[in-house]
């Protein structure tokens, strides 16, 4: 596969991209949407949403120097035509007459800080496409393609990485660490760009993008928190928990409702039992508990139910389990289930980094407690965690005063 083919490939692996054209589509009016990939010498159609009959394709290419995405490329600054026979910049201007069009946006797309290609749609008809809110929605389109090629390309070179410094790990974590930090910002102004975007008047249609698009971004965020936990585990001695007196039952309930919103097609239930309260990291608690209700949910057939336990334990523990049905975990992967990068080889498609239960277990090992899991073709697979009720001091562990909280 050669670099432009590499290129193409990485925007269709971009799910949300076609969805992205058609709300572009859909709030300026302009009927050719598109993502082009331009080099000095190149302009490629990267993803295409066509609905004027302009005849455009995937992989289809034009002459760079005829399109205004060429001065994008050069200026790194936008290009907009509302009414090109009636605007003085580009009345005259051969391209506009060449294509046939009157109304143009395009606006740049990165790929780790290297200009990549643009955004721009165009139509045969005037468009308004220069007041805050169509220019706010394109920009953070624009953004969030931009940031979407970089974690593939950060995922690409992870991989690479992993298969060839397996053995000592030490450019693992390296790695790991830089990429938390490099897309911790960029996800950030995603997240609060949408938010922004929400408290405007929408279309349902629009709403709904957004929506999925703060979702997806909070989710990636999840990620990122997962392999930061992840380094601090290797790198710095443990995940650090800050003890405060948490209502336990309050917290099942919490996590269950959370997931059941990601899953409303699943029966998840809960059983509680005089569990009280117990000194937690309450977040650390919560990730703890969804990392486990989210990995029986993605494990276990549709029409079977995730069960969620807590219960006063022996002595002065409280335990929570989660119980799942459907196919078993192999014996031979039990026990290397907790470690990193590690996944039972079942049914489900593989999703996320092969994390979520070694930062369950560092977590669990943070709170001074233990985590255990019996699974088989009969029973169905249950983990099960009992945490101290009361502080251990065990290392890295703070207790925070009453009413206090971690900012």
């Amino acid at each position: 596969m050669d670099q432009l083919q590499a290129d193409i490939a990485a925007v269709a692996r971009i799910d949300i991209v076609p969805t992205i054209l058609r709300v572009v589509s859909e709030m300026t009016g302009l009927r050719l949407v598109l993502v082009a990939r331009v080099t000095q010498d190149a302009w490629t159609a990267a993803a295409v949403l066509d609905q004027m009959e302009f005849g455009l394709n995937v992989g289809d290419q034009l002459d760079v120097t005829t399109t205004l995405c060429s001065q994008v490329r050069d200026t790194r600054e936008p290009v907009i035509i509302e009414h090109a026979s009636e605007d003085p910049d580009y009345c005259g201007h051969p391209t506009p007459r060449m294509y046939g069009f009157e109304s143009y946006i395009a606006l740049p797309i990165y790929r780790n800080g290297e200009y990549f290609g643009t955004i721009c749609g165009l139509d045969s008809n005037p468009a308004t496409l220069r007041d805050e809110k169509t220019l706010s929605m394109v920009s953070m389109f624009a953004e969030l393609i931009s940031t979407q090629l970089a974690a593939e390309d950060a995922y690409a070179r992870d991989r690479e990485a992993l298969a060839t410094e397996r053995a000592s790990g030490q450019l693992r974590e390296q790695f790991i660490a830089v990429l938390g930090h490099d897309l911790r910002n960029p996800l950030s102004s995603i997240v609060t760009g949408s938010e922004f975007l929400l408290g405007l008047e929408l279309s349902a249609t629009e709403r709904t993008v957004l929506e999925r698009i703060r979702s997806s971004g909070e989710r990636m965020s999840h990620l990122i928190n997962d392999v930061l936990d992840f380094a601090r585990g290797r790198l710095g001695g443990g995940v650090p928990v800050y003890l405060e007196e948490v209502d336990t039952e309050r917290l099942v309930r919490q996590v269950v409702e959370e997931v059941a919103s990601g899953h409303p097609a699943r029966t998840l239930r809960i059983t509680a039992s005089t569990a009280g309260k117990a000194w937690l990291d309450e977040s650390r608690a919560a990730q703890l508990l969804s990392n486990l209700v989210s990995n029986a949910v993605q494990y276990s057939p549709a029409h079977l139910p995730v069960d969620v336990r807590v219960e006063g334990g022996e002595g002065d523990n409280v335990v929570f389990s989660v119980h799942n049905g459907g196919d078993p975990i192999p014996a031979e992967a039990i026990p290397r289930l907790f470690d990193p990068y590690v996944r039972a080889e079942r049914s489900a498609p593989r999703t996320g980094l092969g994390l979520g239960l070694y930062i369950a277990s560092e977590i669990v090992r943070a709170h001074g407690g233990e985590i255990r899991v019996e699974s088989s073709a009969e029973a169905g697979t249950m983990f099960t965690v009992e945490l101290p009720r009361l502080p251990t001091l065990a290392a890295g562990q703070q207790v925070l005063p009453a009413g206090a909280g971690v900012e």
